[in-house]
Protein backbone atom coordinates (compact mmCIF):
# COMPACT_ATOMS: atom_id res chain seq x y z
CA UNK A 1 0.00 0.00 0.00
CA UNK A 2 2.91 2.23 0.88
CA UNK A 3 4.17 1.71 -2.79
CA UNK A 4 0.75 2.82 -4.10
CA UNK A 5 1.26 6.45 -2.10
CA UNK A 6 4.57 6.84 -3.06
CA UNK A 7 3.47 5.96 -6.89
CA UNK A 8 0.80 8.92 -7.02
CA UNK A 9 2.33 11.41 -4.47
CA UNK A 10 5.29 11.77 -7.15
CA UNK A 11 3.26 11.05 -10.12
CA UNK A 12 1.24 14.19 -9.15
CA UNK A 13 3.70 16.13 -8.77
CA UNK A 14 5.04 15.15 -12.29
CA UNK A 15 1.41 16.22 -14.01
CA UNK A 16 1.42 19.52 -11.37
CA UNK A 17 4.81 20.51 -13.14
CA UNK A 18 3.76 19.39 -16.76
CA UNK A 19 0.45 21.70 -16.49
CA UNK A 20 2.49 24.87 -15.88
CA UNK A 21 3.31 24.02 -19.48
CA UNK A 22 -0.02 23.75 -21.12
CA UNK A 23 0.02 26.37 -24.06
CA UNK A 24 3.63 26.24 -24.81
CA UNK A 25 4.37 22.96 -26.67
CA UNK A 26 2.64 23.43 -30.13
CA UNK A 27 1.47 20.25 -31.40
CA UNK A 28 3.75 18.45 -29.09
CA UNK A 29 2.24 16.66 -25.67
CA UNK A 30 2.48 18.32 -22.10
CA UNK A 31 4.63 16.07 -20.17
CA UNK A 32 6.80 15.99 -16.26
CA UNK A 33 8.93 13.78 -15.00
CA UNK A 34 10.42 13.13 -11.80
CA UNK A 35 13.31 10.77 -10.15
CA UNK A 36 13.76 9.65 -7.37
CA UNK A 37 16.30 7.35 -5.55
CA UNK A 38 16.21 6.01 -2.25
CA UNK A 39 13.34 7.70 -1.08
CA UNK A 40 14.81 11.50 -2.75
CA UNK A 41 13.71 13.34 -5.33
CA UNK A 42 16.78 13.78 -7.39
CA UNK A 43 15.61 14.76 -10.65
CA UNK A 44 12.68 17.12 -11.81
CA UNK A 45 11.70 18.83 -15.28
CA UNK A 46 8.67 19.43 -17.81
CA UNK A 47 8.44 19.52 -21.89
CA UNK A 48 8.81 23.08 -22.05
CA UNK A 49 8.87 23.77 -25.88
CA UNK A 50 8.27 21.67 -29.29
CA UNK A 51 11.69 20.53 -30.75
CA UNK A 52 13.62 21.15 -27.27
CA UNK A 53 15.02 18.48 -24.31
CA UNK A 54 11.73 16.62 -23.38
CA UNK A 55 10.74 16.03 -19.59
CA UNK A 56 12.98 12.84 -18.81
CA UNK A 57 15.94 14.81 -20.28
CA UNK A 58 15.77 17.58 -18.17
CA UNK A 59 14.93 15.67 -15.25
CA UNK A 60 18.06 13.11 -15.51
CA UNK A 61 20.28 16.11 -17.05
CA UNK A 62 19.36 17.54 -13.20
CA UNK A 63 19.83 14.27 -11.23
CA UNK A 64 23.19 13.20 -12.96
CA UNK A 65 24.92 9.90 -12.04
CA UNK A 66 21.97 9.58 -9.06
CA UNK A 67 19.54 8.21 -11.85
CA UNK A 68 21.44 5.03 -11.40
CA UNK A 69 19.32 2.79 -10.12
CA UNK A 70 16.50 5.27 -9.63
CA UNK A 71 12.91 5.47 -10.27
CA UNK A 72 11.22 7.65 -12.69
CA UNK A 73 7.60 9.08 -12.81
CA UNK A 74 6.67 10.19 -16.32
CA UNK A 75 2.70 11.35 -17.03
CA UNK A 76 3.25 10.40 -20.44
CA UNK A 77 4.79 7.11 -22.29
CA UNK A 78 8.50 8.17 -23.13
CA UNK A 79 8.92 8.09 -26.65
CA UNK A 80 10.92 4.92 -28.43
CA UNK A 81 10.93 6.94 -32.00
CA UNK A 82 13.38 9.84 -33.36
CA UNK A 83 11.85 12.98 -34.27
CA UNK A 84 12.75 16.42 -33.09
CA UNK A 85 14.92 15.02 -30.48
CA UNK A 86 16.24 11.66 -29.62
CA UNK A 87 14.45 8.44 -27.74
CA UNK A 88 13.37 9.13 -24.06
CA UNK A 89 13.02 5.56 -23.65
CA UNK A 90 17.06 4.89 -24.50
CA UNK A 91 17.61 7.64 -22.06
CA UNK A 92 16.15 6.43 -19.72
CA UNK A 93 17.59 3.26 -20.02
CA UNK A 94 21.55 4.05 -20.38
CA UNK A 95 21.02 6.20 -17.49
CA UNK A 96 20.55 3.22 -15.61
CA UNK A 97 17.06 3.85 -14.13
CA UNK A 98 15.61 0.65 -12.96
CA UNK A 99 11.62 1.60 -12.92
CA UNK A 100 9.67 3.51 -14.70
CA UNK A 101 6.09 4.62 -13.63
CA UNK A 102 4.04 5.99 -16.04
CA UNK A 103 0.69 7.78 -15.95
CA UNK A 104 -0.83 6.93 -19.61
CA UNK A 105 0.35 5.78 -22.50
CA UNK A 106 1.03 7.93 -25.70
CA UNK A 107 -1.91 7.37 -28.20
CA UNK A 108 0.72 8.94 -31.08
CA UNK A 109 1.20 5.94 -33.59
CA UNK A 110 4.69 6.43 -33.36
CA UNK A 111 4.36 5.47 -30.07
CA UNK A 112 1.65 3.48 -28.95
CA UNK A 113 2.93 1.00 -26.21
CA UNK A 114 6.51 0.59 -27.84
CA UNK A 115 8.06 2.52 -25.35
CA UNK A 116 6.90 0.04 -22.57
CA UNK A 117 8.19 -2.30 -24.38
CA UNK A 118 11.45 -1.21 -25.05
CA UNK A 119 11.71 -0.40 -20.99
CA UNK A 120 10.81 -3.94 -20.57
CA UNK A 121 13.13 -5.16 -23.17
CA UNK A 122 16.38 -3.38 -21.68
CA UNK A 123 14.80 -5.32 -17.71
CA UNK A 124 13.47 -2.19 -16.60
CA UNK A 125 10.32 -2.25 -14.45
CA UNK A 126 7.50 -0.57 -15.60
CA UNK A 127 4.00 0.42 -13.84
CA UNK A 128 1.43 2.08 -15.77
CA UNK A 129 -1.82 3.71 -15.19
CA UNK A 130 -0.71 5.56 -12.18
CA UNK A 131 -3.12 8.88 -12.11
CA UNK A 132 -4.02 7.98 -15.82
CA UNK A 133 -7.17 9.85 -16.15
CA UNK A 134 -5.67 12.96 -14.90
CA UNK A 135 -2.44 12.18 -17.32
CA UNK A 136 -5.30 12.17 -20.19
CA UNK A 137 -6.97 15.23 -19.26
CA UNK A 138 -3.84 17.12 -18.91
CA UNK A 139 -3.36 16.20 -22.89
CA UNK A 140 -7.38 15.82 -24.23
CA UNK A 141 -6.03 18.33 -26.83
CA UNK A 142 -2.93 16.65 -28.11
CA UNK A 143 -4.76 13.42 -28.07
CA UNK A 144 -7.28 14.34 -30.07
CA UNK A 145 -4.99 15.89 -32.21
CA UNK A 146 -2.42 13.33 -32.94
CA UNK A 147 -5.36 10.77 -33.61
CA UNK A 148 -7.31 12.82 -35.98
CA UNK A 149 -4.85 15.43 -37.25
CA UNK A 150 -7.33 18.18 -36.57
CA UNK A 151 -7.86 20.87 -33.99
CA UNK A 152 -8.92 19.98 -31.13
CA UNK A 153 -11.98 23.15 -30.16
CA UNK A 154 -13.16 24.35 -26.90
CA UNK A 155 -16.08 26.73 -27.24
CA UNK A 156 -16.00 29.29 -24.13
CA UNK A 157 -18.51 32.07 -24.28
CA UNK A 158 -20.15 34.41 -21.51
CA UNK A 159 -23.57 34.21 -21.51
CA UNK A 160 -26.91 35.54 -19.27
CA UNK A 161 -29.20 32.78 -17.29
CA UNK A 162 -31.31 33.08 -20.08
CA UNK A 163 -28.67 31.81 -23.17
CA UNK A 164 -28.51 35.80 -24.46
CA UNK A 165 -24.98 36.78 -25.04
CA UNK A 166 -25.97 40.87 -24.77
CA UNK A 167 -29.11 42.34 -24.83
CA UNK A 168 -31.47 43.37 -27.95
CA UNK A 169 -29.81 46.68 -28.49
CA UNK A 170 -26.45 44.39 -28.49
CA UNK A 171 -25.17 45.35 -25.48
CA UNK A 172 -22.64 42.66 -23.82
CA UNK A 173 -20.66 44.53 -21.42
CA UNK A 174 -20.20 42.80 -19.19
CA UNK A 175 -22.01 39.24 -18.86
CA UNK A 176 -19.40 38.00 -16.32
CA UNK A 177 -16.97 39.53 -13.82
CA UNK A 178 -13.38 39.95 -13.56
CA UNK A 179 -12.82 36.38 -12.12
CA UNK A 180 -14.28 34.66 -15.12
CA UNK A 181 -12.60 37.19 -17.40
CA UNK A 182 -9.46 36.40 -15.81
CA UNK A 183 -9.76 33.03 -16.39
CA UNK A 184 -10.55 32.97 -20.25
CA UNK A 185 -7.21 34.62 -20.98
CA UNK A 186 -5.74 31.71 -19.40
CA UNK A 187 -7.57 29.56 -21.71
CA UNK A 188 -6.69 31.64 -24.26
CA UNK A 189 -3.08 31.00 -23.27
CA UNK A 190 -3.71 27.40 -23.34
CA UNK A 191 -4.80 27.52 -27.34
CA UNK A 192 -2.83 27.41 -30.40
CA UNK A 193 -5.13 29.85 -31.73
CA UNK A 194 -8.62 31.67 -31.63
CA UNK A 195 -11.51 32.22 -33.58
CA UNK A 196 -14.21 34.29 -34.06
CA UNK A 197 -16.75 35.17 -36.64
CA UNK A 198 -16.63 38.12 -38.99
CA UNK A 199 -19.48 39.86 -37.11
CA UNK A 200 -18.44 39.54 -33.77
CA UNK A 201 -14.72 41.17 -35.37
CA UNK A 202 -16.96 44.01 -36.92
CA UNK A 203 -18.96 44.52 -33.92
CA UNK A 204 -16.18 44.49 -31.35
CA UNK A 205 -12.71 44.71 -33.55
CA UNK A 206 -11.18 42.96 -30.86
CA UNK A 207 -7.50 42.54 -29.74
CA UNK A 208 -7.71 38.42 -29.37
CA UNK A 209 -4.88 38.81 -27.30
CA UNK A 210 -3.57 37.29 -23.92
CA UNK A 211 -3.36 39.71 -21.39
CA UNK A 212 -2.22 38.42 -18.01
CA UNK A 213 -0.66 39.26 -15.38
CA UNK A 214 2.47 37.79 -16.13
CA UNK A 215 3.99 37.42 -19.84
CA UNK A 216 1.79 35.10 -21.92
CA UNK A 217 1.50 33.93 -25.26
CA UNK A 218 -0.92 34.56 -27.91
CA UNK A 219 -3.27 32.85 -29.89
CA UNK A 220 -3.20 32.67 -33.54
CA UNK A 221 -6.65 34.92 -34.26
CA UNK A 222 -8.42 32.82 -37.12
CA UNK A 223 -11.49 34.73 -38.28
CA UNK A 224 -14.54 33.02 -40.31
CA UNK A 225 -15.54 35.44 -42.92
CA UNK A 226 -16.83 34.16 -46.13
CA UNK A 227 -17.60 37.26 -48.20
CA UNK A 228 -13.93 39.50 -46.85
CA UNK A 229 -15.66 41.88 -45.02
CA UNK A 230 -12.82 41.87 -42.48
CA UNK A 231 -11.28 46.03 -42.50
CA UNK A 232 -7.65 46.09 -43.46
CA UNK A 233 -7.93 48.87 -40.23
CA UNK A 234 -8.92 45.67 -37.84
CA UNK A 235 -6.97 45.79 -33.99
CA UNK A 236 -6.01 41.81 -35.10
CA UNK A 237 -4.09 42.46 -38.18
CA UNK A 238 -2.77 45.59 -36.35
CA UNK A 239 -1.60 43.63 -33.38
CA UNK A 240 -0.77 40.13 -34.72
CA UNK A 241 0.37 40.97 -38.75
CA UNK A 242 1.38 37.95 -39.94
CA UNK A 243 -0.38 35.50 -37.90
CA UNK A 244 -3.77 36.54 -38.40
CA UNK A 245 -5.52 33.82 -40.98
CA UNK A 246 -9.36 34.25 -42.72
CA UNK A 247 -11.12 31.77 -43.56
CA UNK A 248 -13.11 32.50 -46.77
CA UNK A 249 -15.07 30.63 -49.31
CA UNK A 250 -14.20 30.63 -52.97
CA UNK A 251 -16.88 33.34 -54.03
CA UNK A 252 -15.02 36.20 -52.10
CA UNK A 253 -12.93 39.44 -53.57
CA UNK A 254 -9.75 38.61 -55.00
CA UNK A 255 -8.99 41.65 -55.05
CA UNK A 256 -9.73 42.07 -51.56
CA UNK A 257 -7.44 39.14 -50.56
CA UNK A 258 -5.02 40.54 -52.06
CA UNK A 259 -4.69 43.70 -50.08
CA UNK A 260 -5.03 41.42 -47.36
CA UNK A 261 -2.54 39.09 -48.41
CA UNK A 262 -0.24 42.52 -48.59
CA UNK A 263 -0.11 43.12 -44.80
CA UNK A 264 0.77 39.60 -44.32
CA UNK A 265 -2.61 37.80 -43.46
CA UNK A 266 -3.24 34.59 -44.82
CA UNK A 267 -6.61 34.02 -46.75
CA UNK A 268 -7.95 30.24 -47.14
CA UNK A 269 -10.51 29.60 -49.18
CA UNK A 270 -12.71 27.01 -47.82
CA UNK A 271 -15.96 26.20 -49.75
CA UNK A 272 -17.76 27.48 -53.18
CA UNK A 273 -21.06 28.52 -51.49
CA UNK A 274 -21.85 31.78 -49.82
CA UNK A 275 -20.34 30.05 -46.24
CA UNK A 276 -17.40 28.98 -45.34
CA UNK A 277 -17.40 24.99 -44.96
CA UNK A 278 -15.74 24.69 -41.50
CA UNK A 279 -14.86 20.75 -42.22
CA UNK A 280 -12.88 21.64 -44.38
CA UNK A 281 -11.32 24.74 -42.52
CA UNK A 282 -10.84 22.19 -39.14
CA UNK A 283 -8.76 19.78 -42.43
CA UNK A 284 -6.57 22.96 -43.53
CA UNK A 285 -5.66 23.92 -39.99
CA UNK A 286 -4.82 20.36 -38.78
CA UNK A 287 -2.54 20.11 -41.68
CA UNK A 288 -1.17 23.19 -40.43
CA UNK A 289 0.10 22.22 -37.12
CA UNK A 290 -2.99 24.07 -35.50
CA UNK A 291 -3.44 21.81 -32.52
CA UNK A 292 -5.86 23.60 -30.28
CA UNK A 293 -8.63 26.29 -30.97
CA UNK A 294 -10.42 28.48 -28.30
CA UNK A 295 -13.84 29.40 -30.09
CA UNK A 296 -15.29 33.00 -29.19
CA UNK A 297 -18.11 33.18 -31.82
CA UNK A 298 -21.64 34.73 -31.77
CA UNK A 299 -24.44 32.15 -31.89
CA UNK A 300 -24.47 31.88 -35.86
CA UNK A 301 -20.61 30.56 -35.86
CA UNK A 302 -21.23 28.42 -32.38
CA UNK A 303 -24.69 26.91 -33.82
CA UNK A 304 -22.58 26.12 -36.84
CA UNK A 305 -19.88 24.73 -35.52
CA UNK A 306 -21.92 22.18 -32.90
CA UNK A 307 -24.27 21.23 -35.76
CA UNK A 308 -21.30 20.32 -37.76
CA UNK A 309 -19.78 18.12 -34.93
CA UNK A 310 -16.41 20.29 -34.43
CA UNK A 311 -16.84 20.99 -31.42
CA UNK A 312 -14.89 19.02 -28.76
CA UNK A 313 -15.60 20.80 -25.30
CA UNK A 314 -18.27 23.66 -23.61
CA UNK A 315 -17.15 25.93 -21.42
CA UNK A 316 -19.91 28.56 -20.69
CA UNK A 317 -19.53 31.01 -17.85
CA UNK A 318 -22.95 32.23 -16.36
CA UNK A 319 -23.44 35.40 -15.33
CA UNK A 320 -26.55 36.10 -12.66
CA UNK A 321 -28.21 38.07 -15.20
CA UNK A 322 -31.36 38.23 -17.13
CA UNK A 323 -32.21 40.13 -20.15
CA UNK A 324 -34.57 38.59 -21.98
CA UNK A 325 -35.93 39.95 -25.77
CA UNK A 326 -36.63 37.40 -28.27
CA UNK A 327 -34.20 39.25 -30.30
CA UNK A 328 -31.60 39.15 -27.97
CA UNK A 329 -28.60 37.07 -29.42
CA UNK A 330 -28.66 33.70 -28.07
CA UNK A 331 -26.00 31.40 -27.66
CA UNK A 332 -26.58 28.98 -30.22
CA UNK A 333 -28.32 30.83 -33.40
CA UNK A 334 -29.21 27.44 -35.00
CA UNK A 335 -31.96 25.81 -36.86
CA UNK A 336 -32.34 23.55 -33.88
CA UNK A 337 -33.81 20.15 -33.21
CA UNK A 338 -37.96 18.96 -32.97
CA UNK A 339 -37.62 16.78 -30.15
CA UNK A 340 -36.57 16.82 -26.40
CA UNK A 341 -34.67 13.14 -26.61
CA UNK A 342 -32.27 14.72 -30.27
CA UNK A 343 -30.81 17.55 -27.90
CA UNK A 344 -26.93 17.76 -27.73
CA UNK A 345 -26.40 16.87 -24.33
CA UNK A 346 -22.44 17.64 -22.19
CA UNK A 347 -20.30 13.81 -20.71
CA UNK A 348 -18.56 14.87 -18.15
CA UNK A 349 -20.05 17.85 -16.67
CA UNK A 350 -18.44 20.36 -13.92
CA UNK A 351 -19.44 23.39 -12.06
CA UNK A 352 -17.86 25.70 -10.33
CA UNK A 353 -18.12 29.08 -9.05
CA UNK A 354 -16.09 31.57 -10.27
CA UNK A 355 -16.75 35.05 -8.49
CA UNK A 356 -20.27 35.54 -8.69
CA UNK A 357 -20.62 33.42 -11.97
CA UNK A 358 -21.11 29.86 -12.46
CA UNK A 359 -18.60 28.11 -15.13
CA UNK A 360 -20.56 25.16 -16.91
CA UNK A 361 -17.34 22.83 -18.66
CA UNK A 362 -18.23 19.13 -20.42
CA UNK A 363 -17.72 17.28 -23.92
CA UNK A 364 -20.88 17.73 -25.90
CA UNK A 365 -22.94 15.03 -27.87
CA UNK A 366 -26.04 14.28 -29.65
CA UNK A 367 -28.84 12.39 -27.58
CA UNK A 368 -30.29 11.02 -30.72
CA UNK A 369 -29.43 7.08 -31.42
Amino acid sequence: MLDIINDEYYMDLAISMASKAMGQTGINPVVGCVITNEGSIVGMGAHLRRGEGHAEVQAIRMAGERSLGGVAYVTLEPCSHYGKTPPCAELLITSGIKRVVIAALDPNPLVAGSGVERLKAAGVEVTVGVLEERSRLLNEKFNHYITTRRPYVTLKSASTLDGKLATYSGSSQWISGPEARAEVHTLRHQHEAIMIGVNTLLKDDPSLTTRLEVEAKHPIPIIVDAKLRTPLTAKVIELSGTRTIIITTDAASEEKEKELRQLGVTVVRCGSGDRVDLDQAMQWLGEHEISSILLEGGGKLNGAMLEADLIQKVIVYYGMKIVGGSQAPSLFDMSGVELMHDAYTLDGVEVALIGKDIRVSGYPKRSIE
